[in-house]
C-alpha cells in the first residue's frame, strides 16, 4: 500500500496538469461562405491537439458565424502561432 499512494499521487498530478497543456492547441484552417463566394484563412484555438477532434470543434464555431469548414491544415502549440499571425490577418483567433 505504501508504494501505492506515490503512485496514484503522481497520477493525479499529470490529470490536473492536462487541461492547462491541452489549452495550448491551435489549428489553422480554410473556410468558405456562399453567396457570394468567400474564403478565408485563419487560426482558431482548440480544446485539444488532435485534427480530427479540432475540425469538429472548429466547424461548428465557424457554422455559428455562417462560415463553413474546409479544412484544418495543421494542429500545433503556441511556438506556431507568430509564423501565422499575418497571414491569418482579422481570422487570427477569431472564433
Amino acid at each position: 500500500m505504501r508504494h501505492f499512494l506515490p503512485l496514484l499521487a503522481f497520477a493525479a498530478l499529470f490529470l490536473v496538469q492536462t487541461p492547462a497543456h491541452a489549452a495550448d492547441c491551435y489549428a489553422d484552417y480554410k473556410a468558405k461562405q456562399d453567396s457570394p463566394l468567400r474564403l478565408h484563412y485563419g487560426v482558431i484555438q482548440v480544446s485539444t491537439c488532435s485534427a480530427n477532434q479540432a475540425a469538429t470543434e472548429a466547424s461548428a464555431r465557424l457554422q455559428a458565424a455562417g462560415w463553413t469548414l474546409l479544412n484544418v491544415i495543421s494542429v500545433f502549440g503556441p511556438e506556431g502561432l507568430q509564423e501565422r499571425k499575418a497571414d491569418a490577418g482579422s481570422y487570427y483567433l477569431r472564433f
